[in-house]
């Protein structure tokens, strides 16, 4: 079960730059979230600027949940792994 946090939106805004994913994650993240943005890691920056984002951590990872999108992001590296479409 994942458990929210109090993660302060900002501090992870404060490290956006950090924000990368593989050559595999870019082609997951297009596949799993149905966007053909070729820069899926300025996309999900984007997502995650938004005021209506929800922070989750659980483990490893942050589970960021904003529209009607999961996006998954280690927690240590900064790296986008996947993301989900949630309804």
């Amino acid at each position: 079960m994942k458990e929210e946090v109090n993660l302060n939106s900002e501090i992870f805004i404060e490290n956006m730059e950090k924000l990368h994913t593989t050559t595999l994650g870019i082609q997951r993240l297009q596949n799993n979230l149905l966007i053909k943005e070729k820069d899926v890691v300025r996309w999900c920056k984007n997502k995650i600027k938004q005021s209506n984002a929800k922070f989750i951590r659980q483990g490893k990872n942050y589970y960021i949940r904003v529209d009607d999108y999961e996006i998954t992001v280690n927690a240590n590296t900064f790296t986008i792994i996947t993301g989900h479409i949630k309804k």
